[in-house]
């Protein structure tokens, strides 16, 4: 037992303390009200390096608190009220705790993992284009490509043979017209494509991406008037195509347009025609992103004027996307999405916390771009920098990742 004095050198109390071989415990601090801090008069201790201790805002009538006598390794409390109201700091447990112990080798850190990523988890892109034993690579997404049938064909055989969930089909239409019919034409290259390889390989998982920028003579992703995409009447394209593809034998079809109400007209559509399994993954959360600029190479989808700012998404805007994928669920969504993946991160967070539903997201072109070509530089390593970034992804809690880097990740991850 130890007599403390108050910082105006009167004597005001008694504190209770036990020593052991880390320190001591003090305890029991009674009927000193007011009194902000405390010195330590006197303590004894075994060890030679058990310095003095200080007590500081103290507002309470009980006060617990543990000292260490490694006055080198001590790390300023913390203080917290308990449930019983009594006033208690924690020191930094070191060194009986140590992180690094379960960091030590790569056996180790495998077992201790948290987040881990599988090749089912992901879903490559793929672009179809008309002729025949075409396989064209795309110059700003280096390792993909514009791909005729016949080898689309052969890329979906080893993708199913790597293991990976899926693919999404884009189309490159033999011609374009205002009024995107290529994208409903149930002869039309996704169509097509997609027979084929169903034929092929029945059981790779086949998602169609609906939209139709890639079809319309503007680029835009919908009807056009007085310069602007007519809401409603893109509905109606979009719900034509949704079918055409269900029809054609896709597992999943993607509206990707950004159109309020999209998501209810294909469900109703695919209803009503019995398609009723068909699940609906829409690009809920789709934001007017930069990031997008190799994809419009690849697909070939450009718009002529403006931009797409009217429809897709403000990047500042994370209330609002949860705005979106609420809808987008009330209208029969079966899986949402966020796009594009790295750069919100943030809100992939916020709909995997509050929807419970299967996130996607889309780790898009240009996220894809800007780590091959700093690799290709020589500034990151690209295998590392790839499987850090779907891990980031997956991590946040996507739990679908739409990349580029499929087939890759695949080869690594075994």
């Amino acid at each position: 037992m130890r007599l403390f004095k108050g910082v105006s050198g009167i004597e005001k109390g008694l504190f209770f303390f036990f020593l052991d071989f880390h320190g001591f415990y003090v305890l029991s601090l009674e009927d000193l009200p007011a009194i902000q801090a405390f010195h330590i008069v006197n303590a004894v201790s075994s060890s030679d390096d058990l310095g003095a201790g200080m007590l500081a805002g103290l507002h309470m009538q009980h006060f617990n608190e543990i000292y260490s006598n490694r006055p080198p390794r001590h790390v300023k409390p913390l203080l917290q009220l308990t449930p019983r109201g009594a006033l208690q700091s924690w020191l930094m447990p070191f060194p009986t705790h140590r992180l690094r112990r379960l960091r030590t080798t790569p056996a180790m850190r495998a077992l201790v993992r948290e987040t881990h990523i599988e090749p089912s988890q992901f879903i490559l892109p793929l672009f179809v284009c008309p002729g025949e034993g075409v396989r064209r690579e795309i110059g700003s997404m280096p390792g993909n490509y514009q791909l005729s049938i016949d080898e689309l064909v052969k890329e979906c055989e080893e993708v199913h043979s790597l293991g990976i969930g899926g693919v999404i089909l884009f189309g490159l239409p033999e011609a374009k017209d205002e009024m995107a019919s290529g994208a409903y034409d149930d002869n039309g290259i996704v169509q097509r494509a997609i027979r084929a390889v169903r034929r092929e390989t029945p059981e790779l998982l086949l998602v169609t991406d609906v939209c139709n920028c890639e079809y319309t003579s503007h680029g835009h992703c919908g009807y056009i008037i007085d310069g602007d995409v007519d809401n409603d009447t893109t509905l109606q394209w979009l719900a034509k195509s949704a079918l055409s593809h269900a029809r054609a034998g896709a597992h999943i079809v993607a509206p990707s347009d950004m159109m309020d109400g999209r998501v209810w007209a294909i469900r109703q559509a695919l209803d009503a025609n019995g398609y009723e399994k068909i699940p609906v993954m829409s690009y809920a959360a789709k934001f007017a992103s930069v990031f997008y600029g190799p994809f419009r190479e690849a697909a070939e989808s450009t718009p002529q004027f403006g931009d797409r700012r009217s429809y897709q998404m403000d990047p500042a805007n994370g209330r609002e996307a949860m705005r979106e994928i609420e809808l987008d669920l009330q209208e029969g969504a079966d899986i949402v999405m966020v796009k594009p993946a790295l750069a919100y991160l943030d809100l992939i967070r916020q709909a995997r916390d509050r929807f419970d539903v299967p996130i996607a997201a889309y780790q898009v072109s240009g996220e894809y771009a800007m780590i091959v070509a700093a690799a290709r530089n020589g500034w990151i390593d690209q295998e590392r920098a790839m499987l850090e970034t779907l891990t980031a992804i997956r991590r946040a809690g996507a739990s679908i990742i739409l990349t580029y880097f499929a087939k890759a990740a695949a080869r690594v991850l075994g």
